[in-house]
């Protein structure tokens, strides 16, 4: 026999041995009741007791090295086939001239770090500003605004009318 076919055969012998276990402690625990225990107290016991024979068999399951195994062969596969997948797309669009995941992710990139740029830019602009404007109002503040005077209702306002110059 190959080496695969008696790793197969070990591992099914593995599994075989585990599932004969847990139904040999379902079946001990189904038939372990007291003839004088109501049903439901029997039901309940038959539950609890499939329930943890099924508990501890899929643990030993999970935990035993041929599952392990598998899973560990499984996850590379899954991930070989990703690769092959990947690579056949990239090839599709190259024969297509149409832009790769790789350049599409570097223009993706660039536009983040360009508006990272504007966006710090644009705040620095507003701190200016802000100083500005807060510069602004202490000038305001501290200059001291002349009066204006307003003329009051029915009298003439005292300020020198202008002469139109002669000949005009």
């Amino acid at each position: 026999m190959s080496d695969s076919t008696e790793q197969t055969a070990e591992q099914a012998a593995a599994f075989q041995k585990i599932w004969m276990e847990s139904m040999s402690k379902l079946m001990q625990t189904a038939f372990t009741f007291t003839p004088d225990s109501p049903p439901p107290e029997v039901l309940r016991q038959i539950r609890t007791g499939i329930f943890q024979a099924l508990a501890e068999s899929w643990q030993e399951f999970m935990r035993s090295p041929q599952f392990l195994e598998g899973m560990k062969q499984w996850m590379e596969g899954a991930v070989a086939f990703r690769r092959t997948t990947n690579d056949f797309m990239a090839k599709v669009r190259n024969e297509m001239q149409a832009p790769s995941r790789e350049d599409i992710d570097s223009i993706m990139l660039s536009v983040r770090h360009m508006e990272t740029r504007l966006l710090d830019r644009l705040e620095q602009l507003a701190g200016q500003v802000s100083e500005l404007n807060r510069k602004l109002a202490e000038r305001q503040s501290e200059t001291p605004t002349k009066p204006t005077v307003k003329a009051e209702p029915g009298h003439a306002s005292k300020a020198p009318k202008k002469r139109s110059a002669p000949g005009s």
